[in-house]
């Protein structure tokens, strides 16, 4: 059995590394933040300790074998459970969610390896994600355009022109949008509906639709 004060240590080396992924999914406000993640990175080491020195009293006992990974295979895949409820299907083509559950089922690695002394690679490991999180989002977003919106903006007469009148146009269109928002404005300025696309979009179709609302009474600008 494991000293009492290296059982305190391993339990506390997992709450430290698996909050240190957890601040940055809290740092972006997800569902599964700081407390998921060290809650997650401790269980897991002590499943770990359970399973590879929790049967020791029995070891001898005629017709008993230990094997310390059994417990511990259970927790590779019951992460999934966990990690299935942080993501999200917004709409086609819009997933949410992906990267925490990734986040997720990796502290749950970690905390496995505290849990089996591997400090050095527990270690290395949540040093690692944190930089994957956190440094790699800008280089990603620089190297590709997938992350960039496509927007619409129509300023239009409330009098004559409503939100749902334009979603008609576009569900007439066949064109697939993420979100609508209307912006009410002063009556001389008009009201703003502001139209996300989805990133599959194409170019054409999005002027085609622009050139469509412009000819509509009481809409006054269309701008992409």
């Amino acid at each position: 059995m494991l000293p009492h004060q290296e059982i305190i240590l391993r339990l506390i080396t997992a709450a430290v590394l698996g909050g240190l992924v957890g601040l940055e999914r809290e740092r972006l406000e997800w569902a599964a933040g700081l407390r998921t993640h060290m809650l997650v990175c401790v269980g897991s080491a002590l499943m770990m300790i359970v399973s590879a020195f929790g049967f020791a009293d029995v070891l001898g006992t005629p017709n008993v074998t230990l094997d310390p990974s059994r417990v511990a295979s259970q927790v590779v895949s019951g992460i999934g459970f966990l990690g299935a409820g942080t993501i999200l299907f917004l709409r086609q083509e819009v997933i949410r969610g992906l990267t925490t559950a990734a986040s997720l089922w990796t502290v749950a690695g970690i905390g496995l390896a505290v849990g089996g002394g591997l400090y050095l690679a527990a270690v290395t490991a949540a040093v690692l994600v944190v930089l994957i999180l956190a440094a790699l989002r800008p280089l990603e977003r620089r190297l590709f355009r997938r992350d960039r919106v496509k927007r619409l903006s129509v300023l239009v007469d409330r009098r004559h022109v409503s939100l749902s009148r334009v979603q008609s146009e576009l569900e007439a269109a066949d064109i697939n949008v993420q979100k609508m928002t209307l912006t009410p404005g002063d009556a001389p300025a008009g009201d703003r509906i502001d139209v996300t696309f989805l990133r599959s979009t194409p170019k054409e179709a999005m002027l085609a639709i622009a050139s469509r609302l412009q000819t509509m009474e009481g809409v006054r600008s269309v701008s992409l």
